[in-house]
């Protein structure tokens, strides 16, 4: 359905990927995988044409459709909801226009009455008359209610902007679907629709996405791109990660026992290659060693790095954590009302709920960054606090400064930059990088930057707000494995399915009706509100 040849991609003197040949099966949901900067996205963009190789070409059969997410969000603002799904079928966009100026003109001249006859014959052969119903209900499988789809898209926020731009690219009901993270800032539930959506899906799927629940829910192969190069794996990313485990050890034991070959043999070509009778079989041991020297497979370490994170803390912590009574919080609407818990020491806490339902206002309530209306929240004596904010603005701030100039903000007196520029190091920051300024970072970048500081500030509460929205995978299992054996308490707010059912000992789900407080794991939570789905 679609293929690369030998596809390469170079900015300057940095190469991408080379060579890249690849053909994308019918009926196949691929999850393109690598490293940060490895070129995910820049793949899926020559794909989709949006870029020119360097060299080699891409093939679409004919009469294939192909639907790209798109990553400007703010590109339909004056535009209502339902028509930005609807513009992306442009060919029945175009004819509906056109059809509705000829209804609303005064009087029809014959040729126009004509037009308006083969217009309407074209509107119904491209289902005009049942694209409003299908767009509906995309929107609506998307957590957009049908109360708002007549509303500009100017009124909506950034994350109800993507899934708008999502349900225009589903809208098509293309053949070809490039989906480059499309689940960032999708709550659980909608993620859940949309898997179910594409599991569905009879053309070729191709996602980058670091939700590995995601990913292992809908892969049926793994593209994994490494050094330069991409690799299809069958099956899903678990599948993926025993498969190149197992095939790098067998590669490595193999080239052991060639190596011990080769010494077997040297050690024979030593000793009786002076020797006259023993001289030809000398040279023919000599002529196959450099066979299996010349046989010899590279094996080259994985572009694929790990932060090494581990959180530390610097204070004991008490039993009693976080004490909130009856605390209440509105805007235009109530958020929520007469809200009381008691966090205790050790407890791992997942805030979960769709989106907009006021996960963050009650996290920041409960850390005393917001203020309730009403109600009291309490900190034991002996907590310390580290905030992992979801705006990193509110984490970094906007000036200037290099990366170690802004760790050494918050370093305590006397510390070495030695010391900072070691933790950089664990953090990726490794040379020069530490110079780099703050304001020119990645969003990845960023994360493990607001990172860095919450393991030197070894504080006993650890807060995060979607902590996982930027960081690629290797990031979120070190992240996710670091949470998970610290002795203190941390709360947190995620749509990461695997990161809350690996973590979380208590579930708190906020919902438009109040709040759901649940001592126990995110499958035992589900299990108990009859939602639990294993993962296909």
């Amino acid at each position: 359905m679609i293929s690369a040849a030998n596809v390469t991609v170079r900015y300057g003197k940095k190469t991408l990927f080379e060579d890249v040949s690849i053909k994308f099966k019918e009926g196949s949901r691929y999850g393109l995988i690598g490293a940060n900067g490895s070129g995910k996205s820049t793949f899926l963009k020559v794909l989709a044409g949006l870029e020119q190789p360097s060299q080699g070409v891409v093939s679409i059969d004919k009469g294939m459709k192909l639907g790209f997410l798109k990553q400007d969000h703010y590109e339909y603002e004056n535009v209502s909801i339902m028509n930005t799904v609807l513009m992306g079928n442009p060919e029945l966009w175009e004819v509906a226009k056109e059809r509705d100026r000829l209804y609303s003109l005064p009087e029809m001249t014959d040729e126009e009455g004509i037009l308006s006859g083969e217009l309407e014959e074209k509107f119904a052969d491209l289902n005009g008359y049942e694209a409003e119903s299908y767009a509906g209900g995309l929107l609506e499988g998307l957590g957009i209610p049908s109360s708002i789809h007549s509303e500009e898209m100017s009124k909506i926020t950034g994350g109800f902007k993507l899934r708008v731009l999502l349900a225009q690219v589903l809208f098509l009901k293309p053949e070809i679907l490039l989906l480059d993270e499309p689940t960032n800032n999708l709550d659980i539930k909608t993620i859940n629709w949309l898997e179910e959506f594409l599991t569905d899906y009879s053309g070729v799927v191709i996602v980058i996405s670091h939700d590995r629940h995601f990913i292992n829910s809908i892969a049926t192969d793994i593209a994994d791109l490494d050094y330069n190069v991409i690799r299809i794996y069958p099956g899903n990313y678990d599948d993926y990660m025993e498969a190149s485990t197992m095939a790098r050890e067998q590669l490595v034991n193999e080239n052991k026992r060639t190596k011990e070959k080769i010494s077997e043999l040297q050690d024979f070509v030593n000793r009786f290659s002076a020797n006259a009778s023993k001289a030809k079989q000398a040279t023919s041991r000599a002529r196959l060693i450099d066979k299996l020297k010349s046989g010899q497979i590279e094996i080259k370490p994985t572009s694929r790095v790990s932060p090494y994170i581990r959180f530390k803390m610097a204070k004991p912590l008490g039993k009693d954590v976080i004490t909130a009574t009856e605390i209440s919080k509105s805007y235009a609407n109530p958020i929520f009302k007469d809200f009381t818990i008691s966090i205790t020491k050790g407890e791992k806490v997942g805030i979960v709920g769709t989106n907009g339902v006021g996960k963050t206002t009650l996290l920041r309530c409960l850390l005393k960054v917001d203020e309730p209306d009403s109600g009291k929240v309490e900190h034991g004596q002996s907590m310390t606090l580290s905030y992992f904010p979801q705006d990193h603005k509110d984490g970094i701030g906007t000036d200037a400064t290099t990366l170690i100039e802004w760790l050494y903000r918050f370093a305590p007196a006397g510390t070495d930059t030695t010391v900072i520029r070691g933790l950089l190091g664990r953090m990726l920051f490794s040379g020069d990088m530490a110079q780099k300024p703050t304001t020119v970072l990645s969003g990845g970048e960023k994360s493990r930057l607001i990172i860095s500081r919450m393991i030197m500030a070894e504080d006993n509460v650890l807060a995060l707000d979607e902590p996982t929205n930027h960081l690629d995978l290797e990031s979120i299992e070190a992240l996710n494995y670091s949470l998970g054996i610290y002795e203190g308490t941390v709360i947190f707010v995620s749509h990461d399915r695997e990161f809350v059912s690996s973590l979380a000992t208590r579930i708190i789900e906020v919902t438009p009706s109040g709040i759901i407080d649940f001592k126990g794991t995110y499958e035992e939570y589900l299990e108990k509100e009859g939602s639990y789905s294993k993962s296909k």
